[in-house]
């Protein structure tokens, strides 16, 4: 075998492997448990989120999860969606230091949502989405570490508990992190800019109004108008009766 065969060969054995690599790594990058609001999850507000979790695993099925909710950055509203197949139970702790929400004290607050599979299951190559509303979102802080225990049916237990730190690789297990955005004007009562379309509709609304005014003279004019030929009509109506019988009058004499 010539030399430039033997380069050839070693350089496709190379890029093969650096391609299944890549594919490898992409794959277990792409297969973490997560958490994705939809639309936008500010602070001090209400957001709806889903957790995705896809099946990891060849020769087994995912039946449970378990995700954990920060109580050191309480959330007193928590409900999950009902999904089928799936049964939901929401757990509750005891808080050190009660919330204030809309004007009540809350001394409870969610701790776990879990999920088990009463019909259905999450099977190799497929995912499934849970659905849950959160709130009231803290203020005090710009995440939400929501740790997650998925369980398959081979008893097999994958813990999604590792925290990023900054600077340094992502965790084998990384945990699931809701980014809070910032907090909308509109959410503490500031009276929020007109949008465009609002102008465009009082825009509209004043040229509705002046129509109308326009329409109302209109029709008044109209109305005197009528209201002056029909007198005048009445007066020459008279005027010929008039005359017809001046007319008749002289022709008797």
């Amino acid at each position: 075998m010539s030399m430039s065969r033997v380069s050839a060969t070693r350089a496709a054995l190379a890029g093969g492997i650096a391609l299944s690599s890549v594919v490898l790594l992409s794959g277990t990058a792409f297969a973490h448990v997560s958490v994705q609001p939809q639309g936008e999850a500010a602070k001090g507000g209400y957001a709806t989120v889903n957790i995705k979790v896809p099946n990891e695993r060849d020769n087994a099925s995912t039946v449970k999860l378990e995700v954990n909710f920060p109580l050191d950055h309480p959330l007193a509203s928590v409900m999950p969606q009902p999904i089928p197949g799936w049964k939901a139970e929401v757990t509750k702790s005891k808080l050190s230091k009660p919330l204030e929400l809309h004007g009540k004290k809350i001394n409870e607050a969610v701790s776990k949502v879990t999920w088990t599979a009463d019909g259905s299951k999450i099977g190799p190559g497929q995912f499934q989405q849970f659905p849950l509303s959160l709130g009231q979102l803290p203020e005090d802080t710009d995440e939400l570490v929501l740790k997650a225990i998925q369980t398959y049916d081979n008893k097999e237990v994958v813990r999604w508990i590792e925290e990023q730190k900054e600077g340094a690789e992502e965790p084998e297990n990384p945990a699931p992190v809701l980014k809070l955005s910032a907090a909308s004007a509109d959410h503490h009562g500031g009276a929020a800019a007109p949008s465009a379309s609002a102008e465009t509709d009082e825009k509209a609304g004043h040229d509705h109004e002046t129509a109308d005014h326009q329409e109302t003279a209109a029709s008044s004019s109209t109305d005197t108008t009528a209201r002056v030929l029909g007198v005048v009509g009445i007066l020459v109506g008279v005027a010929g009766v008039a005359f017809g019988v001046l007319a008749g009058r002289r022709r008797s004499a």
